[in-house]
C-alpha cells in the first residue's frame, strides 16, 4: 500500500504539467477583461475612441472568464487517468476549484466594475439589464468557444467565419438549449458570487474605516 502513492506521483506530475499549460493560458485570458475593467470603469477618463476600443476588447475577451466553468470536463478525464482517490481529492479537485473559481471571480469583479461605472454616470437603472445582456452574450461566446472552437481574436482574424458559422450554429434547437442553460448557470452563480464578493469588500472597507478611526483617536492633537 505504501508503494502505491509513489507509483502514482509521476503520473500526477505529468497530468499537472499538461493541465498547467491550458490553465495558465485560460486564466491569462480571463484576467484580460478584469484588467480592462479597472482601466475602463474605475478610472475617471473621457470616452474617447481609445476608451471605446478598450470597451470592445473588454467584451470580446469577457467570455473567457466564465468559460473556465466548462473546463470541468478535463477533470473528468483526469479522474479516469488517476485511480487514487486521495490524489484526486487532495491534488486535482482543489486545483480545478482554484482555477475555475479564479476565472469566474474575474468575471464577477469585471461586471461589478461595470456596474460601478454605470452608477457613477447616473445610469444605475441599467445595471441589471446590462448584467443580463452580458450573461446572454457570454453564454453565446462560451458556446462558440467550447463547441465551435472560436477564440476572442477571431473577431479580427476571421470575422466572416465567426458571423456565418457562428450565427448559423446558434440558430438550431440544441445550441439554443445549451446557451439557455449556460445563461441560467451564469446568472445564478453571478448573483451568488456578486453578493459574496461585495460582502467581503464591505467587510474590508469597514475594518479599514475602524482602524483609521482608532489611529486618529490615538493621535495627540498638536499644541
Amino acid at each position: 500500500m505504501k508503494a502505491e502513492p509513489m507509483e502514482l506521483i509521476p503520473r500526477v506530475v505529468q497530468v499537472l504539467q499538461i493541465n498547467m499549460r491550458w490553465m495558465t493560458w485560460n486564466l491569462f485570458l480571463a484576467f484580460i477583461p478584469l484588467a480592462l475593467s479597472f482601466w475602463l470603469f474605475r478610472t475617471k477618463r473621457g470616452r474617447s475612441w481609445v476608451w471605446w476600443l478598450g470597451f470592445v476588447v473588454f467584451y470580446a475577451f469577457l467570455p473567457n472568464a466564465p468559460y473556465l466553468l466548462t473546463d470541468i470536463i478535463h477533470l473528468i478525464e483526469d479522474i479516469r487517468t488517476i485511480d487514487s482517490v486521495w490524489m484526486i481529492t487532495l491534488v486535482l479537485i482543489p486545483l480545478y476549484i482554484l482555477v475555475i473559481l479564479g476565472g469566474f471571480e474575474a468575471y464577477v469583479i469585471s461586471l461589478i466594475n461595470l456596474g460601478y461605472y454605470l452608477h457613477r454616470i447616473g445610469k444605475s437603472q441599467w445595471i441589471l439589464w446590462v448584467e443580463l445582456i452580458t450573461h446572454a452574450l457570454c453564454a453565446v461566446g462560451i458556446y462558440w468557444g467550447r463547441f465551435l472552437r472560436f477564440n476572442s481574436w477571431d473577431f479580427v482574424t476571421q470575422p466572416d467565419a465567426l458571423l456565418t458559422k457562428g450565427v448559423e450554429e446558434i440558430a438550431g434547437k440544441q445550441p439554443l438549449v445549451i446557451i439557455g442553460i449556460t445563461f441560467g448557470i451564469l446568472a445564478a452563480l453571478y448573483w451568488i458570487m456578486k453578493r459574496v464578493t461585495l460582502g467581503f469588500a464591505r467587510q474590508g472597507h469597514n475594518k479599514i474605516a475602524i482602524n483609521s478611526k482608532r489611529t486618529n483617536s490615538n493621535t495627540p492633537n498638536a499644541g
